[in-house]
């Protein structure tokens, strides 16, 4: 395959920039009649051509100022159409046919579920019309939808400006969006709906109109969305001053959706799993997953809409800054704490592996051949966490006062993350050029932790310090450069009494390192401290902190922030599992156990913070403290652990789980915690056959989703015959659900059974699976391959292999979902070398097949690269 790959280094300016864009678009199912009409002004002094991009499309006819062109003023080529003129100032009109049926891949205009959809971002929109398909083009819009009567919601970007019949059979909508903006916000949505309406009245007392389209008969699971929706943009006001500028704003849920959710101006276009929830068919995360997503493209209408991306390498401009706003929105409708450890997590067990790969890149990237793989966890969440050490350094205030003059500087302009960086240095007296390095440095950086005692007379002692920081080489970077890494640190004697240092070094629980080490001294009147290295989780980073097992049980009884307490009890495990794993099976010393016991009777008042406590780190966060892991070894060594858990506090997890009263479902913060708590108990349990009956018993009499997957997920642990008949049965009660039944796929893909290559045929043979639908592919194969690891990684192969063939035929469907399943394969490098031989041997096939997509080749041949570096 010959592809090329764009560089950051290589921007240019447009050549011309596009003022107004008026679009005529009638639709049919394989002809649908799309014409553009364009005002083009040439920038600057040249005598280039006007350049489009185009893809898969027909092109009708092509006029400037009126007058069509004859063939030696245009050429279609393969990836657009090049006009030549010399005209500085002109309207360009363009008209061309597409077939929105048999597109797929999902990107642009396709019909899917009966009802137009479009997905333009990241370059979705030249599958539509021919344009300047960049971000950085901004244009004022006006559409026109026409379609049949049969089709009654006729959906686009803006306010609904103009509407009516043309004929007996065809009506249309127009709609204006006064706010200039990229094509890749450009939305169009056609079908028949419920509709669920509401309205907010901004701050200003503007009264903006709320409408919520869902699929027939599925108004009442839309309420929440509602809900959540309008506490997302009084939050924002009152956060950030930042109100709602149109008079409608619109989104609507569809079950065929590559991505979470997209934040078109004005019409929010979502994956259905992200906007319907109830009480019988949505979970706890779920709910939560719905707010947060909510306010997550809600906020894009400031951080990504008013102010934009220069280019797609500036994507975490947006995204990292969104995801960022759109955590601190649920830690305050919800739990600081919870929140935290869910996007640690995510950090742990799937950014730092992405770093550590072929894929290891910045948060603002360098180069890339296709766009659609930037869309990453490094860009998204490493980004957002970037954005966090911004808030932790300038403050609450310091941080509005950088975001006020941002949207002051740059409101309706396209611009990149330094302009960002300079708007948060001008609200503070910090010096945040080495800080910059963040933006451009992949990686994941170590920090270790040396302590050295020594008496200092009358019963003192010297407690010297060192922290050093070191980035390992990536992919696409042998050379690393100190970061400026803000870290939170906390110093503890056994009794919980805490320390500071005699250099004056830290301040306010905080010391920045930003050299290659940094030393401080504290002197106490005890030889033994304990020192808590980057908590709550301050920078995306490792620690390297040689605690011994009394010292983790002194954080997790005395430390001030419950994350590190959290963090202290996750580092334990992992101890005893590696302990497990090097001696081959040996017991966990009976100390341990009573330290456990202590711990879960000290918590006994605070659910939410035992319930985490409980959950023993996975496969996947466990593979970041590891190199050349012997999958089977490791996952034996985490299934004793687990098991001796269970048998070892089996009275302390019963007194735990009967504790808990049960109480009529709510989704409040209390009741989330219990059944937090509850299900993870009961996974342990679970493990232990004399409680199967307990888990049997809590599908049974379950009025709410979250429990009864919770059940389900423990019955994993059972006999396979009391799994499988729980299944059974939840299938019948909810094969009318696609999003409850995505839940039942993902549980059979994920299970540790020697048939599992068998049961996921089956399932793929289902009569309600369909490789065109991406939920569902994601729930069976991006399940198995994500999360059922030790089947995955078999030592036969086989997993791998398996993967693959399906890879192989879904890229010639959806290469976005192909692109994301392959990445656990492009992991390859830290795993033992009899996984490395089979997981490259596929990744080589994905290579040589014919007609790979560029979204599957550049993570394939980049993995493959990788290795003759």
């Amino acid at each position: 395959m010959s592809v090329q790959a764009k560089r950051r280094a290589d921007y240019q300016p447009p050549a011309f920039s596009i003022a107004t864009v008026d679009l005529h678009i009638t639709l049919h199912p394989t002809q649908t009649k799309v014409t553009s009409t364009l005002s083009v002004t040439r920038s600057g002094t040249h005598n280039e051509p006007l350049v489009l991009d185009g893809d898969n499309l027909s092109l009708d006819t092509i006029a400037i100022d009126g007058k069509s062109l004859s063939s030696s003023e245009y050429t279609v080529t393969d990836c657009g159409l090049r006009v030549n003129t010399e005209l500085d100032n002109f309207v360009l009109e363009i008209t061309n046919t597409i077939a929105p049926e048999h597109n797929k891949a999902l990107e642009g205009l396709y019909l899917s579920g009966g009802a137009y959809c479009t997905q333009c971002e990241a370059e979705g929109f030249r599958r539509i019309t021919f344009f300047m398909d960049r971000p950085d083009v901004l244009a004022v819009y006006t559409v026109t939808v026409v379609a049949d009567k049969s089709v009654p919601m006729l959906l686009a970007n803006g306010n609904p400006v103009d509407k009516g019949d043309i004929d007996e059979n065809t009506h249309f909508v127009k709609w204006h969006d006064p706010h200039p903006k990229p094509c890749y916000l450009f939305a169009l949505v056609a079908g028949d709906f419920d509709v669920l309406t509401d309205s907010y009245t901004t701050s200003s007392g503007k009264e903006v109109a709320l409408e919520l389209y869902v699929d027939k008969g599925k108004k009442s699971q839309g309420i929440f969305a509602l809900e959540s929706l309008k506490r997302a943009m009084k939050w924002d006001e009152d956060v950030f001053g930042l109100e709602y500028d149109l008079d409608i704003y619109m989104i609507v849920a569809v079950d065929f959706f590559n991505m979470g959710a997209m934040e078109n101006k004005g019409l929010n276009v979502f994956n259905s799993k992200f906007v319907l929830a109830d009480q019988k068919s949505a979970t706890d995360d779920d709910f939560f997953n719905v707010e947060s997503v909510i306010a997550h493209e809600y906020f894009h209408n400031w951080t990504g809409n008013r102010v934009t991306c220069r280019d797609w390498f500036q994507l975490s401009l947006k995204e990292g800054l969104t995801v960022f706003r759109d955590q601190q929105f649920s830690a305050d409708m919800t739990s600081t704490l919870s929140n935290r450890i869910k996007h640690v997590r995510v950090m742990r067990e799937h950014q730092f592996a992405e770093d550590a790969s072929a894929m290891s890149h910045p948060i603002r990237p360098e180069e890339v051949i296709e766009m659609n793989n930037f869309y990453t966890v490094t860009v998204y969440d490493k980004g957002a966490e970037v954005i966090r050490m911004f808030h932790t350094l300038l403050g609450p205030e310091g941080f509005r006062r950088g975001m006020d003059e941002y949207f002051r500087r740059h409101d309706g302009q396209a611009v990149t993350c330094d302009d960002f960086i300079s708007a948060m240095q001008s609200a503070t007296d910090l010096d945040l050029t080495q800080f910059s390095r963040w933006y451009s440095q992949s990686g994941t950086p170590t920090i270790t932790v040396d302590h050295s005692t020594e008496p200092a007379g009358n019963d003192t002692y010297k407690h010297t310090f060192t922290l050093s920081q070191h980035t390992p080489a990536t992919s696409d970077q042998s050379e690393k450069h100190p970061l400026y890494i803000p870290v939170n640190i906390e110093i503890l004697d056994k009794l919980g009494n805490t320390y500071t240092d005699n250099e004056s070094l830290i301040h306010d629980g905080m010391v920045i390192l930003k050299e290659a080490s940094l030393r401080f001294t504290v002197s106490a009147n005890t030889a033994e401290l304990t020192p808590v290295v980057l908590g709550n989780f301050s920078a995306p980073a490792k620690v390297d902190n040689p605690l011994d097992i009394d010292s983790l049980l002194t954080i997790f009884k005395h430390a001030k922030d419950p994350f590190n307490r959290w963090d202290a009890m996750q580092t334990l495990y992992d101890r005893c599992i590696k302990q497990i794993e090097e001696a081959s099976g040996c017991a966990i010393d009976d100390s341990i156990w009573q330290g456990i016991k202590q711990a879960i009777a000290q918590e006994q008042g605070n659910l939410e913070l035992l319930g985490e406590c409980l959950v023993i780190p996975s496969f996947e966060t466990l593979c970041q403290s590891r190199i050349n892991i012997n999958v089977e070894a490791l996952s034996k060594a985490r299934q004793a652990f687990c098991d001796q858990f269970s048998r070892e506090l089996e009275q302390e997890l019963l007194h735990v789980f009967n504790s808990i009263e049960k109480t009529a479902y709510s989704y409040t913060q209390d009741a989330i915690n219990k059944r937090r708590c509850k299900n993870v108990v009961l996974a342990h349990l679970a493990r232990l056959p004399q409680h199967e009956n307990i888990v049997v018993s809590q599908v049974d009499s379950a009025d709410n989703m979250t429990d009864t997957l919770g059940a389900l997920r423990s019955a994993q642990h059972c006999s396979s015959a009391t799994f499988d008949r729980l299944m059974a049965r939840f299938e019948q009660t909810w094969n009318h659900d696609p999003l409850v039944l995505d839940k039942w796929f993902a549980l059979h893909a994920t299970q540790n059974r020697d048939d599992i290559f068998a049961t996921i045929t089956m399932l793929c043979e289902h009569p309600q699976f369909a490789m065109s639908n991406p939920n569902r592919v994601r729930s069976v194969i991006g399940s198995f391959a994500f999360y059922n690891s030790e089947k995955f990684h078999s030592l036969d192969g086989s997993g791998y292999k398996f993967v693959t063939d399906y890879l192989l035929k879904l890229d010639a469907v959806n290469p976005q979902v192909a692109a994301r399943i392959v990445t656990p394969l492009t992991q390859w490098q830290g795993f033992a070398v009899e996984h490395q031989q089979h997981m490259k041997h596929q990744l080589g096939r994905l290579l040589n097949h014919k007609g790979l997509s560029k979204d599957v080749f550049e993570k394939v041949s980049k993995s493959l690269a990788y290795d003759k570096q």
